[in-house]
């Protein structure tokens, strides 16, 4: 053990954040880091358990136990290279993964978990304060080409693993930037842009083309582009947002989250000097009531954001059941992660949500919402719920955003045009990352539908070694590939 009574004589405290009441009258970041004494001191709680839990809960495998010790002893330069040898990019994950580390902590069991996130953090923001984060080119390139389709993380965790190696590497990015739903879905407030563009410049450096505006399908003809490449990988997320199915849908002044979130990013863009297209038609939250339809980490963006944008009210109305005392569903015990916490940064900064809410009609007034209808329920999930008699409720509404998933990546342009099969489920079916077309793979929320931006990431470093091994030894195509690789 590191420290055999760090986890006894050191409390966990508080990530650093700025004042709800404050920050929620503007867009930039929320949060911060402790200052070095203090990371010393949380760094000793970790118990480098026999059986690192911490290291199992986290998708990307991250060496936890280590670089919690290497920052405990003040060795930063050490801790950022065992940091950087499983995460390309923690420094997004350092601020917008939900931590399933820490609900995997041992400590967890029975107190407060070692804060993983604050330390991966501070360990890749003290990285770049230092210029340890260079770019590093290859020292000679293979000669073949690799094409990824998508920049949200899972396409540039695969594009910098596939680079790394040699191989020339160009990404092709139908919005206007890189970052895929880091930059349009997540509000600046949790991920400032410029985090992205400054990980993206390094990339650039060590020889990623990146194209952006540019629909592969459509700007780009999918067959050419995959004969002009020895791999292509398609990394385009899944965007298809699940439907409410209920009366009133249609309505004006209902919108999916995404398209809300889209449009907020954009205008923080531009308040701030950069190109963003401007929308033919504005969704805004500006003195309306806004309800958000579904409690996970989307809705908590829109709730963010409606707020921020002056919204008379904002309600969250979430499916799921209240939370128990001990803050976890008896069927997420530890060290599985908790579907949802007691509160989130959204409604620190004002809100409410309601727990057990399931939402029946929308009803309109000249074709525009003016209120929901809903009744409780109660179940373990959305599969199993039973109306409870005599809940039933209205709520005032001038905004109605819904953020209950999304089904599977959009068929059109580049599934369609690399005519990729897909499965039962919607996703492009690559179960050990190769499609059903010869030379092409996928990655990301594509492939296994929608998750954790750390589990993109994780995926992209999976499938860039099975294309690298593919590409080195095409024998290998006929050989049964490892996904875990």
């Amino acid at each position: 053990m590191a420290d055999p009574r760090g986890f006894l004589e050191v409390h966990r405290v508080p990530m650093p954040e700025r004042d709800p009441a404050e920050r929620v009258r503007d867009s930039q970041e929320i949060f911060g880091v402790l200052p070095e004494p203090e990371l010393r001191e949380q760094g000793r709680r970790c118990m480098d358990c026999g059986v690192p839990f911490c290291n199992n809960g986290c998708p990307l495998g991250n060496l936890i136990p280590d670089w919690n010790d290497l920052v405990r002893q003040g060795r930063w330069r050490e801790a950022i290279d065992q940091l950087h040898a499983t995460n390309n990019f923690p420094e997004f994950t350092g601020l917008v993964c939900p931590a399933p580390c820490e609900s995997a902590c041992v400590l967890d069991i029975s107190g407060d978990p070692v804060m993983i996130k604050q330390i991966e953090y501070s360990i890749i923001e003290r990285a770049f304060a230092e210029g340890w984060v260079v770019p590093r080119p290859p020292q000679e390139r293979t000669g073949q080409t690799v094409a990824v389709v998508g920049s949200g993380p899972s396409g540039l965790a695969a594009a910098a693993e596939l680079n790394a190696v040699g191989h020339a590497v160009t990404v092709y990015e139908r919005d206007e930037g890189p970052g895929g739903l880091m930059r349009f879905g997540v509000p600046d407030a949790k991920l400032e842009k410029w985090i992205i563009d400054r990980r993206v410049k390094v990339l650039e450096q060590e020889g990623i083309e990146f194209r952006y505006g540019v629909t592969v399908g459509r700007d780009i003809d999918a067959e050419a582009l995959a004969e002009e490449h020895d791999a292509v990988v398609v990394c385009i997320g899944s965007r298809v947002e699940r439907e409410l199915g209920i009366p009133g849908s249609e309505l004006a002044g209902v919108h999916f989250a995404m398209g809300y979130l889209y449009q907020r990013n954009r205008a923080v863009a531009r308040d701030e000097g950069r190109d963003a297209p401007v929308p033919d038609k504005e969704i805004t939250a500006a003195g309306r009531r806004v309800v958000v339809i579904g409690g996970g980490d989307t809705g908590m963006d829109c709730l963010s954001s409606a707020n921020r944008e002056g919204a008379v009210s904002a309600l969250m109305l979430d499916v799921y059941r209240p939370l128990p005392d001990s803050g976890r569903y008896a069927e997420s015990p530890w060290p599985e992660a908790p579907r949802r916490t007691s509160t989130t940064y959204a409604l620190d900064e004002g809100g409410e949500r309601r727990f057990g809410c399931q939402i029946t009609e929308i009803e309109g007034v000249n074709g525009h919402v003016v209120r929901v209808h809903g009744r409780q329920v109660e179940g373990k999930s959305s599969r199993d719920l039973k109306p409870v008699p005599g809940s039933e409720f209205v709520e005032e509404a001038d905004l109605c955003l819904v953020a209950i998933g999304f089904e599977h990546p959009e068929h059109g342009d580049v599934v369609a045009g690399l005519a990729v099969d897909t499965d039962a489920r919607g996703n492009v079916s690559a179960p050990l990352f190769a499609t059903s077309r010869d030379g092409v793979y996928a990655a990301g929320d594509a492939r296994m539908g929608q998750s954790l931006i750390v589990n993109a990431i994780a995926d992209g470093r999976r499938a860039a070694r099975i294309i690298d091994r593919r590409l080195r030894e095409p024998d290998a195509a006929a050989q049964p590939a490892i996904a875990s690789a």
